[in-house]
């Protein structure tokens, strides 16, 4: 098993359902994107360029997308706390998984990232 497999699969539910399902949702936006594992968290990358990461808040305990270029990605609900760079989408996985929103932030990701 993989140590991204092994890192969503440790999560309990609703955590590793959401992050499974963000995870294949990431995967397939498209044939250039590639998950690796990176700094012990799951990154993907779009040809070489990282472009986004799944983790758990360490305060919150939710489920959060996190952007690496966040600081070039708009969007209102994206939280950049004290990172310089990235930005996060926290999700809340008691509820609904909100599809136009992240799909907004990943698709502005990709763009980013082809450049």
């Amino acid at each position: 098993m993989s140590p991204a497999d092994q890192y969503f699969l440790k999560h309990d539910e609703p955590i590793r359902s959401c992050l499974q399902f963000l995870r294949a949702h990431i995967l397939k936006q498209n044939k250039s994107i590639r998950e690796v594992w990176q700094y012990g968290m799951p990154f993907y990358y779009y040809g070489e360029k990282r472009f986004c990461y799944l983790w758990v808040h360490r305060k919150t305990n939710q489920p959060y997308l996190g952007i690496v270029e966040g600081s070039s990605v708009h969007h209102p609900d994206l939280i950049q706390e004290k990172r310089a760079r990235m930005k996060i989408l926290l999700i809340d996985s008691a509820k609904d998984i909100p599809m136009r929103k992240v799909n907004e932030v990943l698709n502005q990701a990709i763009a980013l990232a082809r450049q």
